[in-house]
């Protein structure tokens, strides 16, 4: 004769039946996590993902990373503030190798988003052989060393 299981035996059966498959599938995690390279610096790509206008910057995406990392100054409200993320300039590189259009897109505050866009008015761009409208992420995070972002004032 059958007989029906309580709840507490049913909710344990549950938990048994879920929990097999994902225990069998699971290997023990032996690296530690790092970060990607791009989320350790100031002014970096978003977590490393490439910026297709940076082929037409002399040396490519990690030398345009650099330079917006040197000139970078990290507003003093947002330091004061400990404001931290990701601003996004929005612009269009012309044929001629000029911008136009520059606009802010997403700023965290702080000033944050001033710098971002004095900072990427900076760039200089070899000529495309079309218009190419895009974006460009900024990070901005406290404590990094080495960099001019945590130290400006």
């Amino acid at each position: 004769m059958f007989q029906k299981p309580s709840f507490p035996q049913l909710a344990l059966g549950l938990l048994l039946a879920a929990a097999a498959p994902a225990a069998a599938q699971t290997a023990p995690n032996t690296q530690p996590a790092t970060p990607p390279a791009a989320e350790k610096g100031a002014g970096l790509g978003a977590a490393g993902k490439v910026i297709p206008v940076a082929e037409y910057y002399e040396g490519g995406q990690a030398a345009m990373y650099d330079f917006i990392a040197k000139e970078l100054k990290y507003p003093l409200t947002a330091k004061r503030n400990r404001i931290q993320g990701q601003c996004i300039v929005s612009f269009t590189l012309n044929p001629d190798g000029t911008m136009q259009g520059v606009k802010l897109v997403k700023q965290v505050g702080g000033g944050t988003g001033e710098e971002a866009l004095r900072v990427v008015r900076l760039l200089k761009f070899k000529k495309p052989e079309y218009p190419i409208l895009t974006s460009l992420p900024i990070v901005f995070k406290l404590g990094v060393t080495g960099s001019n972002a945590t130290g400006g004032e």
